[in-house]
């Protein structure tokens, strides 16, 4: 009886206790929202009602299902089990599914229905207890808090003890007997430590600032919500796409009906029976699509014929066309010009034909121009060779040799005005007679051959070129083996190469390449083995270094360490003929491509720049003395003039600029321009054509 009593008395202090609280919270919340973990907001207005009566009333229903379940029950609602037994699993495992879980005899849980926003709004609006509910997603269901979990919920927010019971500001009590203690536990005053900041925290910090100036600390970006949403739905079609790094390009959309298909349009919009029969003779591209007809009104509009062909072409073209992204990068043509400079401060250069040699009777295979300027040398198919004074035009001598001159090359000294001419198997060192009376002493001892030479046993050449004075032409007359397609002097004037186009045994066997010494009369082969039928030869302007050209590649040997010291790859089908800059260091070469090749001996053993200039063979290409210029010459009757500067910096390559086409010849068998040759001095460009005429090109 006592203890019934106790548990009685215990059990209303206890109500009365709760039914203060609950007035204390709300008289002074007035209707504040809980919002802790799934408690959703309540109505402010819901706060208290009618002077606090609905507060009243509810304090007086809640202290009544208290009482009832203190004396009723013994169990509490955490110790019941959950309805949901598949574990502590995330719940988004189940995302895509029907259910949520299985209960105690294995069923599965099904999702309830969610309710719609603005239903679920109307239904707290006219709930009175709305603001006391809370969805536990675990079980998919909706829990009512009971007044107790209010309770305990109010206090938290404000910062109090859950449970009334507890004092927070209980009496100390101090546990340390002073009574038997002589001295206290520490009398050391404070360090100093203290009161200085520490250097090891100091350094610490300047670590971590300069480790996120590097990059090496990153911090993770804060989620910026976008602000901007579908009103009526979510765009997860999209959001899943980019979620797989795939780029959403949406279909096109099809092209909406115009004016011309209205059920009523305007009589001049119609067309005639004519117009009609005049479609079927028009291409299928050109034709309408669609003829407007007119109705009195819409519900004698019939169905439209080609619903179904339309609606079938519309679903092929979805899941057959491809769609892709194609950047567009917009680029101003003229930026990807290379930045050349202007012709005008290119000048002089030449430009225009200023005179012209005639008296040829067959196509001029080659021109040579004298040391001074004053003379040009020609040599051509009808078997003469002429000279030319420069300034005037005239003729000033002919030599009648009898066969095509496939070669002509006058002497690079001034001193020594004579022709090396090339005609058939024999090379001609002709007198002109120019120049003053010691050069002619001079020449006359120098073109004097015995009658009997002594062979030179060392050379063993004997047998290969006879060295005999022509008492015809006033000259010295080298007979070869084979036919002579070149005749290159050296810079000194002494020594001169001659190149036979031959078989590969016999250039073995003999040698296709011969150097002549005029001042000995004396004839040696070159000390190299060729790989391959050569096509031209030619010295060094400054250095000891004799280039070979064959049909695919260039050869450059050093005279007199008699080795190979470089290998030029053209990459051509077939090289025509070759040049050297004056400083020696830059190559040009010439194809039967239409190609020409710049080659920076320098820089490597691969062109520089491949010019693809003309559309048929080049003939000849020929370097300017003194201007930056050289020009190519072609059998589709025109000259090429190039800008071609040669810096002394290393680190400097050289610049190529187009200047001119030359054009003035006619075609004659199919062939153009022979030859191409400048004036030692001026601007001036020589051309040799197969028409039987000489132009000569100024600025």
């Amino acid at each position: 009886m006592v203890e019934l009593k106790l548990s009685e008395a215990g059990s209303g202090a206890e109500e009365s206790e709760f039914s203060e609280n609950e007035q204390e919270i709300a008289n002074t919340s007035g209707g504040d929202d809980v919002s802790t973990g799934g408690v959703e907001h309540a109505p402010q207005d819901q706060g208290v009602t009618e002077n606090g009566n609905f507060h009243q009333e509810e304090d007086q229903n809640e202290s009544d299902e208290d009482r009832h379940g203190v004396e009723e029950s013994d169990s509490s609602e955490d110790e019941v089990a959950p309805l949901n037994t598949v574990g502590e699993v995330p719940l988004v495992w189940y995302k895509d599914e029907e259910h949520i879980g299985y209960d105690i005899t294995g069923k599965k849980i099904k999702k309830k229905e969610r309710q719609d926003k603005l239903d679920s709004f109307l239904a707290s609006a006219d709930d009175s207890k709305n603001w006391r509910k809370i969805y536990d997603e675990y079980n998919d269901e909706e829990v009512e808090l009971t007044p107790h979990e209010t309770k305990l919920i109010r206090k938290l927010l404000k910062g109090q003890a859950p449970h009334a019971n507890f004092d927070p500001y209980a009496p100390y009590v101090d546990w340390f007997a002073w009574e038997d203690s002589k001295h206290p536990l520490s009398s050391a005053p404070e360090p100093k430590r203290r009161f200085i900041p520490s250097k090891w925290e100091t350094k610490k910090v300047v670590q971590y600032v300069r480790a996120i100036r590097k990059g090496l600390i990153k911090f993770d970006k804060p989620k910026e919500e976008p602000r901007v949403y579908h009103l009526w739905g979510d765009d997860s079609s999209s959001k899943e796409k980019a979620a797989h790094g795939l780029a959403y390009i949406p279909a096109p959309k099809p092209k909406l009906p115009g004016h011309d298909e209205s059920y009523n349009p305007s009589l001049e919009y119609i067309p005639t029976q004519e117009e009609i029969n005049s479609y079927q003779l028009m291409f299928e591209e050109d034709r309408p699509k669609f003829i407007p007809k007119r109705f009195t009104s819409l519900r004698s509009v019939p169905a439209y014929e080609k619903a179904v062909s339309e609606s079938f072409e519309r679903c092929l073209d979805l899941y057959l066309c491809p769609r892709a992204r194609k950047k567009r990068i917009n680029i101003d043509p003229e930026s990807l010009k290379p930045k050349l400079p202007s012709r005008k401060n290119l000048k002089p250069y030449p430009t225009t034909c200023y005179l012209e040699y005639r008296g040829h009777k067959g196509a001029v295979l080659s021109i040579s121009t004298e040391a001074s300027g004053e003379w040009i040398a020609s040599g051509s198919n009808d078997g003469t060779v002429r000279v030319w004074e420069v300034e005037t035009g005239r003729c000033l001598r002919i030599w009648e040799l009898g066969e095509a001159v496939q070669h002509v090359a006058w002497n690079p000294s001034s001193d020594l005005p004579i022709l090396a001419v090339s005609a058939g198997q024999d090379v001609f060192i002709l007198n002109t007679g120019f120049g003053k009376e010691e050069d002619q002493k001079r020449v006359k001892e120098l073109l004097h051959v015995e009658t009997h030479p002594e062979p030179d046993d060392s050379s063993n050449t004997a047998s290969i070129v006879g060295w005999a004075q022509d008492a015809r032409h006033e000259g010295v007359r080298l007979k070869h083996f084979k036919t002579v397609s070149s005749v290159e002097w050296h810079r000194k004037g002494d020594y001169f190469s001659t190149v036979m186009p031959t078989d590969i045994l016999l250039a073995i066997i003999l040698g296709s390449i011969l150097i002549h010494q005029l001042s000995k009369k004396v004839t040696q082969r070159i000390p190299f083995k060729l790989h391959g039928l050569p096509v031209s030869s030619t010295f060094h302007p400054t250095r000891s270094v004799f280039f070979v050209s064959t049909k695919k590649n260039v050869r450059v040997y050093d005279l007199l360490k008699q080795k190979l010291v470089k290998k030029l790859e053209t990459g051509f089908r077939e090289v025509s003929s070759i040049a050297i800059h004056p400083g020696g260091d830059n190559v040009i070469v010439g194809s039967k491509d239409g190609k020409m090749a710049w080659f920076d001996m320098d820089l490597s053993s691969q062109p520089y720049r491949v010019l693809k200039c003309h559309p048929k063979d080049i003939t000849s290409v020929a370097f300017h003395r003194s201007y930056p210029l050289f020009a190519s010459c072609s059998d589709d009757c025109t000259a090429y003039v190039f800008h071609g500067m040669v810096y002394s910096d290393l680190n400097q390559n050289p610049l190529i600029v187009p200047l001119e086409i030359l054009r003035g010849h006619t075609s004659a068998n199919g062939r153009g321009v022979m030859d191409c040759k400048f004036h030692p001095r001026q601007p001036w460009l020589f051309t040799a054509g197969a028409d039987s005429v000489i132009r000569l090109f100024c600025h």
